[in-house]
């Protein structure tokens, strides 16, 4: 079952069409990647997922249903790049924010999610710290909690390993794999990091940031014997002729 479905779709700013006549779906319980160079699109895809960004054209249906509009109950759970915290606010009031505005659960009960949930990504008695104290890698753990803590089927990530060190980066990963087998999510993963994308995507398309389009779909082993000299280039880091 496709819970994710991109039909015909273009995306853009004011007069800047990043992606045109894009379709692709995402299955059922495996981690997709969208991937790309810098400015090919990948963010502003997801955004428009989420309700976020309106496509120029084409439709998207998450879940079955266009994008949710700000306002309503997310039926996903999103981490921005650099996790977005709220800086004012401890990691457990930022985690429990979502809870508070879409159930009517008592304090008590709350609480325990949220510990529940910070346990879940590593994080277990940093309730009462503010995001500040945090490690970088530490915020990114924070905001996939923040993301799980109405228990979506589905999570978006937008660059979880940016600006990581390489084992942080790798226990991230690994997070983000066993969080996605043991609790059944389907994931989005917006990446340029070729560690994460072998490492735990199952299947991903490679936007073109020249072309405003789909450069290539499939499995990262796939793509990584692939031909084509843009791909080629991506996935073995090499300079493209000036």
């Amino acid at each position: 079952m496709s819970l994710i479905e991109a039909r015909d779709v273009s995306i853009g700013w004011d007069d800047r069409v990043l992606v045109e006549h894009a379709s692709f779906a995402v299955e059922t319980g495996e981690i997709f990647g969208i991937l790309g160079r810098s400015g090919s699109g990948k963010s502003t895809l997801m955004r428009a997922f989420v309700g976020l960004s309106p496509v120029r054209s084409g439709e998207i249906l998450v879940l079955g249903q266009p994008p949710r509009l700000v306002g309503e109950r997310p039926a996903y759970g999103v981490m921005f790049q650099q996790g977005a915290l709220f800086g004012s606010m401890t990691v457990g009031a930022n985690v429990a924010l979502a809870l508070q505005r879409w159930t009517a659960l008592p304090r008590d009960a709350i609480a325990a999610i949220v510990r529940a949930k910070l346990a879940l990504v590593g994080l277990a008695g940093t309730e009462q710290q503010m995001p500040a104290t945090l490690s970088g890698g530490q915020r990114k753990r924070a905001a996939i909690a923040r993301a799980l803590v109405l228990e979506p089927p589905l999570l978006f990530l937008d660059e979880p390993s940016s600006g990581l060190d390489p084992i942080t980066s790798a226990e991230l990963d690994r997070l983000i794999e066993t969080l996605a087998r043991t609790l059944g999510l389907t994931v989005v993963l917006v990446t340029h990091e070729l560690g994460s994308i072998t490492a735990i995507i199952d299947r991903c398309i490679v936007l073109d940031r020249d072309s405003r389009s789909i450069l290539a779909a499939g499995t990262p082993s796939e793509l990584m014997a692939s031909r084509e000299p843009h791909v080629d280039h991506f996935f073995h880091r090499t300079p493209e002729a000036a």
